[in-house]
């Protein structure tokens, strides 16, 4: 479908109305949407599935594991946990505002809301923020990746099965549709992608005033700490899982790793062999391996690759056709070297040695840099790792483990100043998309002259003793 300014423009206005309308105010209503919304994940499985492969070569298991599957535990969740995040809040209103006692805190929903969604997990990455936006009472437009253009053929049928244009669509197109998208009034933006763009979500989003929530990849990259202390063995398993789990194009992936220098050689061997094991000798021609979204990216790899060809000490080959690069180790990479300094966002891993004695270089070195999305350490000094974790700025992080925090309940996913700002999952996306309204019901009855004037004399002494009490 041809868009022009006016038809979203259109689009959005048909939204507002239907906002204004109220119906997606009552809580009930939106359990139901959020139900409708699980069933059809659950009615479109197979299509979804057939269209990650499509995308991004992601088996079966891949897709579901780390696409379909958590989706449908957020809105299981969203939906368990809707009735008591939306209630509202009552307090007491306190002795200045006597003899009002009561004050009530609502959480309603910004209104219409922009969702612009990436190519690397379209199902999460959509229908999870979706089923946030529906949870708080908004009505959403999706402007859903082109490059994944199989992912979002389908993700506009399911969407369009199951809910009116005013209330939920989705839009494909380029960066022209989703700059003609940004042009529009919209009272929530929530924008999952690059810093770089991110940047031109805001300045966008400022002509309005529009509260936004951006979800990024470190700019600089996400770090791992391997110690010289660490379960080596354990660290290189669960470290090749992740670099082979969508080929590397995740935004909480390991970008880089920082290993002790005294144990590096037998921590690269596990990291060979773990991949080795995991996809085996030739992960090109795997089925199961999936491949780079496209020849740019794939691009990128080769180019990368051909530049520290004197370091490549695993990998470092692949298949343009099919757009699969071998998982890559680069090693020895200095900490100050352009390769760690951005996100790769591919199954290339520069491994950077360190003296185990001086790993706080390390860490000054990474808090000096812009905030990471992720930060993983493996080591055996709980304590020590537990102590960098409280003091380092990040979005989120495991100790001895990768990616899983992404997965506990109750907890926020967000990063911090360019790998994002704001927080969602669960309870915290419900909390993103409402504003909370604060409201204090007023007495007519035993109103005191305490805040009016006189404010001089005899009268205003005593008001200020009597002001001077609340102090206490």
């Amino acid at each position: 479908m041809e868009y022009t300014q006016e038809s979203i423009h259109a689009l959005v206005e048909g939204q507002r109305a239907y906002f204004k309308s109220g119906e997606t105010l009552d809580v009930a209503w939106r359990i139901e949407q959020l139900k409708k919304l699980k069933q059809a994940v659950f009615d479109h499985q197979e299509e979804l599935q057939a269209a990650l492969y499509e995308d991004l070569s992601k088996s079966q298991i891949e897709a579901y594991l780390c696409d379909i599957g958590p989706t449908i535990v957020e809105i299981n969740e969203i939906i368990h946990g809707l009735k008591r995040w939306a209630k509202p809040e009552k307090h007491l209103s306190g002795l200045m505002c006597f003899p009002s006692v009561r004050t009530t805190v609502y959480k309603m929903p910004y209104g219409v809301s922009l969702i612009i969604s990436p190519f690397n997990f379209p199902v999460i990455l959509t229908i999870g923020v979706l089923a946030a936006s529906i949870s708080a009472g908004n009505t959403a437009v999706i402007k859903a990746s082109s490059k994944s253009a199989e992912s979002t053929k389908v993700l506009r049928k399911l969407i369009s099965d199951v809910f009116p244009q005013e209330y939920v669509t989705v839009i494909d197109g380029g960066h022209d549709v989703a700059d003609m998208c940004l042009e529009e009034r919209f009272d929530k933006i929530f924008y999952t992608g690059s810093p770089a763009t991110a940047k031109h979500v805001l300045a966008a989003a400022s002509n309005n005033l529009t509260s936004v929530a951006l979800e990024l990849g470190g700019e600089t990259g996400n770090w791992c700490i391997v110690r010289k202390d660490a379960n080596l063995k354990d660290a290189a398993r669960k470290i090749a899982f992740f670099k082979l789990c969508n080929a590397g194009q995740i935004c909480i992936n390991i970008n880089q790793i920082a290993v002790a220098r005294e144990v590096a050689s037998e921590f690269l061997e596990e990291l060979k062999r773990e991949f080795t094991r995991q996809i085996g000798d030739k992960p090109e021609e795997n089925p199961d391996y999936p491949k780079m979204i496209t020849s740019a990216a794939y691009a990128k790899c080769e180019r990368l690759t051909v530049e520290y060809s004197d370091r490549v000490i695993f990998g470092g080959t692949g298949n343009p056709e099919t757009r699969r690069f071998v998982p890559t180790i680069l090693y020895p990479i200095e900490i100050k070297e352009d390769i760690v300094q951005h996100e790769l966002f591919c199954p290339l891993l520069p491994v950077v040695p360190f003296d185990d004695a001086n790993v706080e270089d390390v860490l000054n070195t990474i808090a000096q840099r812009e905030h990471p999305l992720a930060m993983y350490i493996f080591t055996s000094d709980i304590k020590w790792a537990e102590q960098v974790m409280s003091t380092q700025q990040y979005g989120g992080g495991c100790i001895n483990e990768v990616c899983l925090h992404m997965m506990v309940k109750g907890v926020p996913f967000n990063g911090t100043g360019h790998s994002g700002m704001g927080a969602y999952h669960g309870e915290w996306g419900f909390r993103e998309f409402t504003h909370p309204s604060t409201v204090l019901k007023g007495s007519t009855r035993f109103n005191l002259p305490l805040r009016e004037h006189p404010y001089s004399g005899k009268a205003g002494e005593f008001k200020m003793k009597l002001l001077k009490l609340f102090e206490k």
